[in-house]
């Protein structure tokens, strides 16, 4: 039996023992329980461990492989990491709520089957929604109610696409496959919602925001990596993913520019980088695949990086807009450098992870011909660093001194910072480290001559034209209007403009409705109203007594009328 533990399963314990632990045990199972699970998924060898019978079908709990192991890894440290930034700030339910949704990716990492995989994809869905309603605050209440409307949204589609392999092929294994049909369509659009591919990305500039600082950190994590594995398992070399991701690309970029909240800055990225390694995924070559499980890998790094930064400026300040901030550098200088490793990292800036791992996804393009999708992958690099690389460190720790003069991240933010800091530097300088990890093996060099000088020569150039265009980025009050316009918005209106379009409708029926009661009770009680016990004149027509000769008359009339009807 123990081949069909998931390391998940530690989480999950762990987030039941967070709340009735207190004090010092509270923090013993809080930074020991990742540890742990990392130990565990080194345990795990390559393959189906066991299998186990339900209904005619063979669930496949624990499957190894060094795909898995590299996103249960990153999954698991992220954890760790999270925890440490998280223990003493957030509540006791909100640290459970992320243990929970940790061990719903890591489970997602390991499920050697179909059914596997969407229990603990609906792990993730409902406790990553608790996460977002810690933020305590009304806007994330009912943030946190379309952010479950949307994921429940696509677990139904994922559910039914899933449901149609099953009855079609009768096989609930995760095997490669096309998007060629209906059943594989709806798989491949509920896996797209969780990796938050337009039109239906804006939950996550809508939720993430408004969470916790602390819950951010979380949330910046595990839904979009593991629709990124998952695509890997069962879409590589899906076409359709190259547009798409190629989409994510700009749409990121240009909605991050916009932003004047540093979360939602932040959030945008996501959809951005996300969009790297769809796009890659969609390539589907080895280069391509490993250069998608190595993104992501980094980019839970840095993305965490920047949002614990971010995270420290609204604890520190209780601000969280660009134009309410600047010259926080000389009270936070720690914060300071570790944003901009993460900003430079997120930019791929060479010595930086970002740089080792997203050139892998440029020169797979590169390799296949495609010229179109490396042209614009390389585009978008420069806009990237525009928006995460210059913008959130510049407007919140640069440019005009807003007068504030907080205190720099407590020991514990400060320690896992660094510690996510530290990674994207080693990465950057050792990428080989993380590339004996990948799933195929391969003969890559990050670091030649051409690459750094061109992707400096890109950078500095960027640099260049933000500075030259300061005055137009210059942050204010805006908001922009993203597709979540239409659930937020526009369908409340319209469902009050049809309510008082019906109104008139509406009363008339109800009339008609109130004649028809009425109607109807008077006709009960004139045919059926009183009993045989009440007096003869208060009866109703059909509880009076009748005559013999009136009964056998009317008995005469309906057997002729038989008759005649059988016959004619």
């Amino acid at each position: 039996m123990p081949e069909l533990w998931s390391p998940a399963l530690i989480m999950i314990v762990s987030a039941i023992a967070i709340g009735p632990a207190r004090g010092h045990l509270r923090t013993a199972v809080v930074l020991l329980a990742p540890l742990l699970t990392l130990w565990a998924i080194w345990q795990i060898p390559d393959g189906v461990q066991d299998t186990v019978k339900f209904l005619s079908y063979q669930i496949e709990p624990v499957e190894g492989s060094p795909l898995r192991r590299l996103f249960a890894t990153v999954f698991a440290l992220m954890a760790f990491v999270g925890g440490l930034y998280a223990f003493r700030l957030a509540r006791w339910y909100e640290l459970a709520a992320a243990y929970a949704y940790a061990a719903g990716a890591i489970g997602v990492s390991f499920a050697g089957d179909l059914i596997t995989l969407f229990l603990y994809w609906e792990l993730m869905a409902l406790f990553s929604t608790v996460v977002v309603w810690c933020g305590g605050t009304p806007a994330a209440r009912a943030a946190g109610i379309r952010y479950a409307i949307l994921h429940l949204l696509g677990g139904v589609i994922l559910k039914v696409g899933i449901e149609g392999v099953v009855v079609s092929t009768g096989s609930i294994q995760i095997t490669p496959m096309l998007a060629q049909d209906f059943n594989s369509w709806m798989i491949l659009c509920g896996i797209l919602i969780n990796a938050a591919a337009p039109p239906l990305s804006a939950w996550l500039a809508d939720a993430y925001p408004e969470s916790s600082s602390t819950g951010s950190v979380f949330l910046s994590a595990f839904t979009t990596k593991t629709a990124v594995l998952a695509l890997i398992l069962l879409f590589p070399g899906e076409p359709v993913l190259i547009g798409v991701g190629l989409f994510m690309v700009m749409y990121g970029i240009v909605y991050a520019l916009l932003e004047n909240d540093i979360r939602r800055i932040l959030a945008y990225s996501i959809v951005n980088q996300v969009g790297f390694m769809v796009c890659a995924v969609g390539i589907g070559t080895q280069l391509a695949l490993n250069g998608a499980a190595a993104h992501a890998f980094a980019h839970i790094l840095y993305k965490a990086l920047l949002f614990m930064s971010a995270g420290v400026v609204i604890y520190r300040t209780g601000k969280n807009r660009c134009s309410d901030l600047g010259g926080l550098y000389q009270t936070m200088p720690l914060t300071t450098v570790c944003c901009i490793v993460g900003a430079l990292s997120i930019s791929s800036f060479p010595l930086t992870s970002g740089f080792t791992t997203k050139s892998l996804i440029s020169q797979a393009a590169a390799n296949e011909g495609l010229l179109w999708v490396y042209m614009l992958l390389t585009a978008a690099s420069a806009g990237v660093f525009l928006h995460a690389g210059i913008k959130f460190p510049w407007f919140v720790f640069f440019q005009r001194d807003s007068g504030l003069r907080p205190k720099d991240a407590p020991w514990n933010m400060a320690l896992a910072m660094l510690i996510f800091a530290a990674g994207c530097i080693f990465i950057g300088v050792y990428p080989q480290w993380l590339y004996q990890l990948l799933p195929y093996p391969m003969d890559y060099q990050a670091y030649t001559a051409s690459k750094v000088v061109f992707y400096l020569q890109l950078l500095l150039f960027s640099g260049l034209a933000f500075f030259l265009l300061l005055p137009l980025m210059k942050r204010t009050e805006t908001i922009s209007l993203d597709v979540d316009w239409l659930w937020r918005r526009a369908a409340p209106a319209v469902i009050e403009w049809l309510a008082q379009a019906m109104g008139p409708l509406q009363r008339a029926v109800g009339r008609l409705l109130r004649n028809g009661r009425e109607y109807f009770a008077k006709f009960a009680v004139r045919y059926l109203g009183q009993p045989h016990t009440a007096d003869s004149d208060e009866r109703g027509v059909f509880a009076r007594s009748w005559p013999i000769g009136t009964t056998a008359l009317w008995i005469a009339i309906l057997l002729s009328a038989y008759v005649m009807s059988y016959y004619v």
